[in-house]
Parts: structure tokens; C-alpha cells; sequence
């Protein structure tokens, strides 16, 4: 069984219950492989980066297997602005975030509501120097813990996105992507885009940055902030102490 998220925003939840830990989000357009059923429950694996979680099963639309296999190997096509509208016959006004997938509205069999897309889209894959940018549209946005939009996003969710908007894949985990790519010696090797890793007293990775020129990085920490980088970590300059502990630095792309 196959799914389609219909909706602007959809929470993932650890557990087959409204009271459970959100773990990350689905947004508009993203499919995904439904791996269980309980009750009004749904257990599903994302297409993109294979997380999985809970999704209450009111909030998608089941797709055959052909419609999935074609979705997952179409080019991504994501909306580019902070928050667009999906528009439709019937005068429906859906708004999606940043990010929100697209591909399928141009399958009529998935498009069932003729829904209509008129503001900016991103697709292909972008020069890294565009990492920052694309950063950037996401400064001043609230932390939320499993959140993946400008109106709420944790620290993984912060450095998956802007990757998938310029046509790179991230895991969703922060351990997970620590992974990923070539490790750096140290900071002086780094270019803006690459991403920098932190850990706790126990070793585990907890944090994830994205690098920027100068002994930057712009992370998500309260609110998706830029703070100074150095080898011992993040360095707040408001509270004139080290935040986050400087594990390893990471060449993606």
C-alpha cells in the first residue's frame, strides 16, 4: 500500500497515537510506502529519505504502486517560496510551505481535484555556492522539534531541506547525516555549505550546522540563528559562551 500527502503539513509521530512524540512532518507532495495499519493509524516509510513514523490515516491519499513508482523517479519539483497556494476548480485555496513537493500534479491519475500550482518552483541540482541562500530563507524560524518549514524546524530538518532544495539528498537525522560525505581535518578545509557535526558528554551526535564564510554557521537553536564557528564549537556571542561541541565537519557535495 502507497500514500500521498494532500495536506499543507502532516505530523509524524513515533507512536499510532495524537499524544506521541512528533518526529518529523510530511509535507504536500511527499510520498511513501505505508508499512503497517492500526486502527486509524498508519505506519509509513518516506520515499525521499526512508524515515519512518505514525501519520493519521485521514490525513493522505492512497496511490497505486505504478503511481508511487512513477513519482519516485520523475525529477523533484518543490515549491520556492516561503508559502504558496495550491489552488483548485472548486475554489480551494490550500496553502503549502517551502519545500512542499509538486511532481505529481502534472499525473492526472494522482491530480484527481485538478489542483493548480502558479507561484515559483525549484527543480535540478543547484551549485553549492547556493546552500546559503537558500539558508537564508529559513533565518528567525522557530525551533520545533521534528519540524521541516520556515514556521517551525528543528536542527537535521534545517540542513535536509536546504540540501533538497538544491537538488541534494539528506538523511533526516542529524546522526544520519553525519554519515554522509567526506570528513574535513579541520575548519580552515571547509567551504560555505559544508556541514559541521556536534556531539554530547556520551559521544552522540545532537547538533548539525550548515558552514559559512568567515567562521560562520547557521543553524537551528531557538530559532534558525548565525553564530561564530570555531574548534571547540559554536560560539554565542550574545551569552559570550560555547553552545555546542565541535565533533566533525562534513564535505558533502
Amino acid at each position: 500500500m502507497f500514500g500521498i500527502c494532500n495536506l499543507a503539513i502532516i505530523p509524524l509521530r513515533s507512536e499510532p497515537s495524537d499524544r506521541s512524540e512528533i518526529v518529523s512532518q510530511v509535507l504536500f507532495g511527499e510520498h511513501f510506502t505505508v508499512l503497517e495499519q492500526d486502527k486509524q493509524w498508519s505506519k509509513v516509510k518516506l520515499q525521499f529519505d526512508n524515515y519512518e513514523g505514525w501519520i493519521d490515516e485521514k490525513q493522505f491519499q492512497i496511490i497505486s504502486e505504478s503511481d508511487f513508482d512513477q513519482l519516485s523517479n520523475e525529477a523533484i519539483i518543490l515549491n520556492a517560496d516561503l508559502i504558496e497556494y495550491i489552488t483548485s476548480p472548486d475554489n480551494l485555496l490550500l496553502p503549502v510551505p517551502l519545500g512542499a513537493s509538486l511532481s505529481f500534479l502534472s499525473n492526472a491519475s494522482l491530480n484527481k481535484k485538478n489542483y493548480d500550482f502558479e507561484g515559483m518552483k525549484i527543480s535540478g541540482v543547484k551549485p553549492k555556492s547556493n546552500l546559503i541562500n537558500t539558508a537564508f530563507m529559513y533565518l528567525n524560524a522557530p525551533y520545533l522539534w521534528g519540524g521541516k518549514t520556515p514556521f517551525g524546524i528543528d536542527c537535521s530538518g534545517l540542513t535536509q531541506m536546504v540540501y533538497k532544495l538544491n537538488g541534494y539528498k539528506l538523511l533526516r537525522d542529524a546522526s544520519e547525516q553525519s554519515t554522509q560525505g567526506e570528513a574535513l581535518s579541520f575548519i580552515e578545509e571547509s567551504e560555505p555549505g559544508d556541514l559541521a557535526f556536534f556531539d554530547n558528554e556520551e559521544g552522540k551526535i545532537i547538533h548539525v550546522g550548515i558552514i559559512m564564510d568567515d567562521n560562520y554557521i547557521i543553524h537551528a537553536s531557538g530559532k534558525v540563528r548565525i553564530d561564530r564557528l570555531d574548534h571547540l564549537g559554536i560560539y554565542n556571542a550574545e551569552t559570550n559562551r560555547h553552545t555546542h561541541k565541535l565533533r566533525v565537519i562534513k564535505k558533502i557535495i
